[in-house]
């Protein structure tokens, strides 16, 4: 077992050898959660007989919408849930037979992980007893969209496919639906490869490296381990088996070296000409649109229509998401932005000026690329203003601006008064009318865009960062009527 506490090995051991071993096994469930993932692996354990304590640090009323929708299950047989809420007992983990734990939350340090006699998350029982043809894919950058790219083109081409994972979406929760001939496309952060650790249950047919940056260095504080978790995508392929990484990168050449699987190196800015005919904008989405047609294309679909089935893949919500217009102002939702990096990319993807919201909390990240990407911006206009929402992460931020010397605003305390701001400013400057027709999705001509790309994690203010994207979607559909 390794020293590095990142890096605890789970082992081999199973507890369910087959899904009727799951009846009658008491099992504890920490972090029911909001995103879905508690609620599909309650509901999954439930349908098989198992005896549920359900543990999470929220209260009854937080989790209240989670709770309702198990309550309503028909198929499952809810006198067997118990709910332990706004705190956790460690009976319930010394007691349970297996612990399902939830991927943000830490082994190391965990008195009640450390106790617990087995451990299992969503993913590791998916990957026991489902047996599709997995394709994954993990990286910094990029991962959700090139994953979401592959999901659309897959199912564009003929493919019964599945998409699950990090990307909010428990694969619990389609598992029943799953064969031998379902590809099923994952999302994989960093912490759910960590839980994966020693089981050797993730072999994916294909697996895909995107754009690797410094991130979550908070809960790393190192590029080391966040690496080795990365590393995890690969380290049980096969030489049958194909993996996808950049091509003149440091951190490509290292997986390249080491990985069992073929290995395919892609081009960071691919300069095909087919690229520019894309519906999603910005520069790095062609990246991502790109490394999803290589999928397809090794997946067996015939190369011009890979390319066909690319150009007309629309974007998934909350990363440069379009979906407003009022007065020839276009609003883009790019919340899942939660590093520099993405918010610098979310500058450049436009051609038209970008009046840029942002920041948030701090997760140990260098933000002077992001305040260098303002400043230059400014400079030539590509970026008109600059609003901030208050947050730890901000603050680093806007010391980095004022050595600049380029001007903010804000920090707001909340979206409704940086939106309102805005349109105070708007007006003034445009004499833009009250009373004028709002929203106009056909509209193609647009004088400006702004782009909600906060570089930063969403604790505190909001619940996450797509509570954050909803939240900023509605602010301005009620503000700009």
């Amino acid at each position: 077992m390794s020293e590095n506490p990142f890096e605890h090995d789970y082992g081999t051991k199973k507890i369910f050898e087959s899904l009727s071993d799951i009846a009658g096994k008491h099992i504890t469930i920490m972090g029911l959660g909001l995103n879905g993932g508690g609620e599909a692996v309650a509901t999954f354990l439930a349908k098989h007989g198992a005896i549920l304590t359900i543990t999470d640090m929220k209260t009854a009323a937080e989790l209240a919408p989670t709770i309702e929708k198990i309550s309503k299950d028909p198929s499952i047989d809810t006198s067997k849930i118990t709910y332990i809420l706004g705190h956790h007992d460690i009976t319930d983990f010394e007691n349970a037979d297996c612990v399902i734990k939830n991927p943000g939350i830490k082994y190391d340090g965990n008195k009640f992980l450390a106790v617990a006699k087995h451990i299992e998350t969503d993913l590791s029982l998916f990957l026991q007893f489902c047996p599709a043809t997995i394709i994954a894919v993990t990286g910094s950058k990029g991962k959700s969209s090139t994953a979401s790219a592959i999901y659309y083109g897959l199912c564009k081409a003929g493919f019964d496919a599945k998409l699950g994972g990090n990307i909010t979406v428990s694969p619990l929760s389609f598992i029943d639906t799953c064969t031998e001939k379902t590809p099923v496309v994952l999302e994989l952060s960093s912490w759910q490869l960590s839980d994966l650790r020693g089981r050797h249950l993730l072999k994916p047919r294909i697996a895909v490296l995107t754009t690797i940056v410094a991130d979550h260095q908070n809960w790393y504080h190192a590029m080391e381990p966040y690496i080795a978790d990365k590393k995890l995508i690969y380290a049980d392929q096969s030489g049958d088996d194909v993996l996808f990484c950049a091509d003149r990168n440091n951190w490509g050449n290292e997986f390249a070296s080491e990985a069992p699987a073929h290995v395919v190196r892609y081009p960071i800015k691919p300069d095909e000409e087919w690229l520019n005919d894309i519906c999603v904008p910005g520069e790095h989405q062609k990246q991502n649109v790109y490394n999803a047609y290589l999928v397809l294309c090794e997946m067996g679909v015939k190369e011009e229509n890979a390319i066909k089935i690319m150009q007309s893949y629309p974007g998934i919500e909350h990363r440069l998401e379009y979906f407003y217009t009022w007065n020839k102002i276009k609003f883009y939702n790019d919340t899942t932005a939660t590093v520099p990096e993405a918010a610098v990319a979310a500058i450049k993807a436009f051609k038209e000026p970008v009046h840029f919201m942002g920041g948030g909390t701090d997760k140990g990240l260098e933000l002077d690329v992001l305040a260098d990407a303002l400043t230059e911006s400014i400079e030539t206009q590509r970026v008109r203003s600059i609003r901030l929402l208050e947050g730890t992460g901000t603050k680093k931020l806007i010391k980095l601006l004022k050595k600049r010397k380029v001007d903010y605003l804000g920090p707001f305390d909340s979206l409704e008064s940086m939106l309102n701001d805005f349109k105070k400013t708007i007006i003034a400057e445009f004499s833009i009318s009250l009373e004028r027709p709002a929203n106009s999705k056909s509209d193609t001509h647009t004088n400006l865009v702004v782009v909600f790309s906060p570089g930063a994690t969403s604790f505190g203010m909001f619940a996450n960062e797509f509570d954050r994207g909803s939240k900023f979607k509605e602010a301005v559909k009620e503000i700009f009527r």
